[in-house]
Order: C-alpha cells, then structure tokens, then sequence
C-alpha cells in the first residue's frame, strides 16, 4: 500500500526540493500531496479524514493571519485536535530559530532547513525514524 505524506511549505524551491529529494530516496513509495499555506492544508486534511496521509511535513513562517501564532504551529495545533490524525506523524521543516522550542512544545519531530541543505542524509535518518511507524499501518 502506498504512503501517503503532506508537505506543506509556502516557497516553490523548498517544495520541489523535499518532493524530489522522497523520490530520490524512497521511488514510489510515497504519494506525495504538496500545498504553500496553511490554510490549504487544514482543508485538504479535513477532506482526507476517512483516508488520512501518513506523514505531514510543515514549514512554520507561511500566511501571517493566524496570529499570536505562526502558520505552521497553527497548523500542528489544529491537526493535533483531529483524533484522525492523534497518531499522524508531523515534522517541523522550517529554518527558523525556535523550532526546536515549537517542536518540543508538541512532542514532534523537527529539520532545520540550513542543516538539511547541506546534509540531506537528515532527511532519510528523520524518515527511517518513522518507517516502524509506517510499517504498522
């Protein structure tokens, strides 16, 4: 059965850049739904309720309506209250600064992004973290 993974990020290049780089790692492995806010994504979870993806992927710095929060952390904070999604795995892929702080504050895994543009071996350690959780779906 193929995995399905969100990624969410409101820049093109990044996109296109954590898109390839699951291709160039994991094939087919993945179907991969790729979106640049927020807001989108919420929808698109929300529509994926009865078949939910298996891995989500967000940047934190997107829209900037959602404050006092950022875009991203509004988003972990809105997937975490959907019981659908209570087991989903989310990774923080964000260069900000505080993502560890935002990551720990949700019990979720993080990339930074000025790492991961140098070393993408992070990228497959992160996802070899997951698979005994993917394997068990």
């Amino acid at each position: 059965m193929t995995k399905k993974i969100l990624i969410v990020d409101d820049t093109k290049s990044w996109l296109l850049f954590e898109i390839n780089l699951i291709k160039e790692i994991y094939g087919d492995f993945f179907e991969i739904t790729a979106v640049s806010s927020a807001r989108e994504a919420y929808n698109i979870i929300l529509k994926n309720l009865d078949n939910p993806f298996h891995i989500i992927l967000t940047d934190l710095q997107m829209e900037s309506d959602f404050e006092p929060l950022i875009a991203g952390e509004w988003l972990i904070e809105h997937i975490k209250q959907i019981k659908e999604y209570s087991r989903v795995p989310i990774v923080i892929v964000s260069a900000m600064h505080n993502i560890e702080l935002i990551a720990k504050k949700y019990e979720i895994d993080y990339l930074s992004k000025n790492i991961l543009i140098n070393n993408k071996l992070v990228f497959k350690f992160m996802f070899e973290k997951l698979m005994p959780y993917l394997n068990k779906i």
